[in-house]
């Protein structure tokens, strides 16, 4: 049975109970690729810059023959990891590569020729990007979860997820929480990457009230798309506003045990911004191992700079306050902010 080809709105809807194989070479699918996809790439990075080469100097024909001089050897190889991934289940998978050319066909050709049930990704991988970059321009009905740092709204959107209530967590996305100490010790995606998992995010939430933690453009190393930028910052902001030493005890509890070399490298980076003198206490009190007076000092820097932030909306933006006395009082607000 040949393969049947189906479009990027059918893999969204299938890729949860089906394999979605993403047949591109390695260094592209580390790059980016479809949420959830696994790689299983019909070339090594090597391989395919050597058929390029032939495909752009010599002929098309020389970069086929090229091809199946690779790819030939390992048929069997690859049948049997097809195999492995789809043990226990129907063998019914998804393939693709960039835009659904040579590379899906001749792998979508082996494991129908075995007796796979293939469906193949019109277009590849640049159809999703396509749609992944079309939700950025797109309305979308947001409520933004604001307050200084320290509130715990990264804590009060999980609780909102265990209320049902639609949210997207960018900071777990970029894997970054967002400041010049905001590193979570893993490497950050890849900005394409960052992307293709907020579109995903985005399409599954798009007909609804979404919850985002108000957020800088920039997380990390990481840009949050212009276009979806400027709906958040038109978007009504929720003021979750806990007294400055709640806030100061939480900070204490997620940062305490940083290695304090990399406090001081991470004050060092907004020491232009935090000022000079500032910045200087700071280091001190950290060789000095009190870490709660240099995080009070930053503290204060950061209120300053989130409500500068703040007073910046676009004309007309709803900011609404709610004052708690410590954390577990905000979480028992949520249920108020979900109407």
């Amino acid at each position: 049975m040949a393969a049947i080809y189906i479009t990027i709105e059918e893999v969204l809807l299938r890729k949860m109970e089906l394999p979605l194989l993403d047949v591109r070479t390695p260094a592209e699918y580390e790059q980016a690729h479809i949420p959830g996809a696994t790689s299983f790439p019909i070339f090594s990075n090597e391989e395919r810059a050597i058929i390029g080469t032939a495909y752009k100097k010599q002929s098309r024909e020389v970069a086929v023959k090229l091809g199946l001089d690779f790819f030939g050897p390992r048929m069997s190889t690859v049948v049997t990891a097809a195999e492995k991934i789809c043990e226990g289940k129907e063998k019914k998978l998804i393939v693709h590569c960039w835009r659904g050319g040579m590379r899906s066909g001749a792998m979508s050709w082996l494991l129908d020729f075995y007796g796979f049930e293939v469906l193949v990704l019109t277009g590849g991988y640049k159809s999703f990007r396509g749609l992944a970059l079309a939700q950025f321009e797109k309305p979308y009905t947001f409520k933004i979860l604001g307050g200084y740092t320290g509130t715990g709204k990264t804590v009060l959107l999980q609780k909102m997820v265990e209320k049902n209530m639609p949210m997207i967590d960018l900071e777990d996305l970029a894997k970054h929480k967002g400041s010049a100490f905001g590193s979570m010790d893993v490497p950050q995606p890849s900005q394409e990457m960052f992307e293709n998992l907020l579109a995903e995010q985005l399409l599954q939430n798009e007909n609804k009230t979404c919850w985002l933690e108000d957020e800088s453009q920039r997380i990390g190393d990481l840009k949050i798309p212009d276009a979806l930028w400027k709906t958040m910052r038109a978007a009504p902001v929720f003021f979750m506003d806990l007294p400055f030493d709640a806030r100061l005890e939480h900070i204490m509890s997620d940062y305490s045990r940083m290695n304090p070399d990399h406090i001081i490298a991470a004050t060092e980076r907004i020491t232009k911004r935090l000022g000079p003198q500032h910045a200087k206490q700071a280091i001190i009190y950290v060789r000095e191992g009190n870490i709660k007076a240099c995080f009070e000092i930053l503290l204060r820097y950061y209120d300053v700079h989130y409500g500068r932030g703040l007073e910046k909306r676009a004309d007309g933006v709803l900011v609404e306050r709610f004052e708690y006395e410590d954390l577990e009082a905000a979480i028992r607000g949520l249920e108020r902010l979900g109407n």
